[in-house]
């Protein structure tokens, strides 16, 4: 058994050599380039942002078939330009498809290429195409990234027409946050541009090419966080507009007027979301562009996300449903089939229906409701003076009362106290961790965050490749819990969950640990039931077989399950 990694596509982007405050050429297709031989020496970039000359070093004579590690089999070349190359690829060890860059290990950018990978690698967000390995190896330097086959560039979904407010507003945000993110870490894009920016089948905004991109071609500046918020201000406007707010056309999309400077995005088309508009136009505040309304500019994406966090969330718009078509009584429902049609022309008579409840059936039917009216009338006023005759009654104080619960000495039970979770950490009983860094979202009271395991080829048991994943638990002093209850995230068959209670928040083994309770589920509730509760500090939840689920957009399908939400009450 092995486990599963993601499969995206993150191409060399060749779509848009230009930056975004100079011209930008046609965008391609994800995985398919309409000119796979370009010059990009012309690269320019926004303020102090310049582009470096590559060396003068020949790409690789590289040819489908070719493995790299034995292990990388190259099957179609993307992009080759600059002296590096792109490939779509087959990993045959994990048996999944890949991406590769691949340049000559003495190319004036190989190094930079590989600082950039391997700190791309390192931020590990999943809002980001992510890289899976970088290798100097037999005179070359490569990197591996993930595939996704299930993506749609924004300059493909543009060709059609503008998106949605809704839907601009989520990639706003989503690029937004993931960029943020990015710079908090010393990292950032300086290519964004509609053929770098991925929706996942999910719905899920996903970013290619963090970091390598822009080392690629050289690219660098002296003001990143200017530069990437500008990028993200161009999105939103050509998001809303189907335009590129600059004069020269690029990515499929058509430039402004020329001599008019940078107009607002409800200035160029009907109908656009004035909120979206003035906060696209915060975003590109540059060279004298102002938003509408004169508030202060966005020159950091973090500026940016607080910005849309004080706008008006965007809802979806509402399904409008079509009413079906008036019915049409058929001859035959009207009782002429069968019957001589009369000639054209000629006058037929129409027969005229009985008055209603006139017929023996509506005769009979007016009887029978009339009778069952009187019985419940009857009935009614036999009840109401049994009523009333035994409020005459004296009441007998003998009687005994008990509880719902049967109690009879008349205490109701107490109900099921709450245990507050004080802390968690991810127990390995063997390498490798899952997602340590999320362990705190299982008991945030936010059902939508999530610790999520990995992916995994065989199941639903986890063993013998690994005896199990699983969260330790700090309830904060002894408790006695007599119950767990824990989210999950993907049903079907199916989820197994044991309980142990643990000495410490690390303990040493999983012999070490006293099992507690067990529960085997399909659904997305886990409830283990402690039958026998003793009084513990520290409770693990250990999973020990996961669900099947098919690709979400992140991950390809296989074995795997996520928890939501624990609780334990004692």
């Amino acid at each position: 058994m092995a486990e599963r990694s993601t499969a995206a596509v993150d191409v060399a982007d060749n779509s848009g050599d230009e930056p975004l405050t100079a011209k930008a050429d046609q965008s391609t297709s994800d995985g398919v380039t309409q000119d796979r031989e370009r010059d990009t020496d012309s690269d320019e970039v926004q303020g102090s942002a310049a582009a470096e000359r590559p060396g003068k070093t020949s790409p690789p004579e590289l040819h489908s078939g070719h493995k790299l590690a034995r292990r990388y089999r190259l099957e179609e070349c993307v992009t080759r330009l600059d002296g590096f190359s792109s490939w779509r690829a087959m990993d045959e060890k994990l048996r999944r498809a890949v991406g590769v860059h691949i340049l000559p290990a003495d190319h004036s950018r190989a190094r930079s290429v590989l600082a950039a990978a391997r700190s791309s690698a390192l931020l590990g967000d999943p809002r980001f195409v992510q890289v899976l390995d970088a290798v100097e190896e037999n005179d070359l330097v490569y990197v591996v990234h993930e595939w996704l086959p299930d993506a749609t560039e924004l300059t493909t979904l543009l060709s059609s027409g503008p998106l949605e407010a809704h839907d601009a507003y989520h990639m706003a945000t989503q690029v937004s946050q993931a960029m943020a993110a990015a710079h908090r870490e010393g990292l950032s894009h300086l290519r964004l541009n509609p053929g770098t920016v991925l929706r996942a089948s999910s719905g899920q905004w996903r970013i290619r090419g963090l970091a390598v991109n822009a080392a690629l071609r050289g690219i660098s500046s002296d003001t990143p966080q200017r530069t990437d918020t500008e990028a993200i201000g161009a999105l939103l406007y050509s998001a809303l507009t189907q335009r590129w707010p600059y004069e020269s056309d690029a990515y499929g999309l058509s430039g402004l007027p020329k001599g008019v400077g940078l107009i607002a995005p409800d200035q160029v088309r009907a109908g656009v979301h004035r909120g979206l508009s003035e906060l696209s136009m915060r975003a590109l505040a540059n060279n004298g562009a102002t938003a509408s309304r004169h508030e202060s500019p966005c020159t950091t994406p973090e500026e940016l996300v607080k910005a849309i966090g004080e706008m008006p969330r965007i809802r979806p718009p509402e399904t409008t449903f079509t009413a079906p078509p008036e019915y049409q009584r058929t001859t035959y429902q009207q009782g002429t089939y069968g019957r001589s049609t009369a000639r054209p022309g000629a006058t037929q008579a129409v027969p005229v229906p009985p008055p209603p409840l006139q017929s023996p059936t509506g005769r009979a039917l007016k009887w029978a409701v009339s009778a069952l009216l009187i019985a419940a009338l009857g009935l009614g006023s036999w009840q109401l003076a049994e009523a009333l005759m035994d409020n005459g009654k004296p009441e007998n104080t003998n009687r005994t009362h008990t509880t719902d619960g049967g109690d009879k000495n008349g205490i109701a039970p107490k109900p099921a106290a709450s245990i507050t979770i004080k802390g968690a950490k991810e127990f390995v009983a063997k390498p490798d961790a899952q997602h340590p860094g999320d362990v705190d979202k299982t008991y945030d009271h936010n059902p939508s965050t999530y610790w999520k395991t990995s992916t995994f080829v065989d199941g639903p048991a986890l063993a013998p490749y690994k005896p199990g994943v699983g969260i330790m638990y700090d309830l904060g002093s002894g408790q006695k819990p007599a119950t767990a209850s824990i989210g999950l995230l993907y049903g079907g068959d199916h989820t197994t969950i044991d309980l142990y209670a643990a000495d410490s928040l690390t303990p040493p083994s999983l012999d070490s640990m006293k099992k507690i309770g067990t529960v085997t589920t399909s659904g997305t509730t886990a409830t283990v039931k402690i039958a026998e509760p003793v009084k513990t500090q520290y409770v693990l939840v250990w999973i020990t077989a996961l669900p099947y689920s098919g690709s979400d957009g992140y991950t390809g399908a296989g074995y795997r399950q996520a928890i939501t939400e624990t609780k334990f009450t004692g």
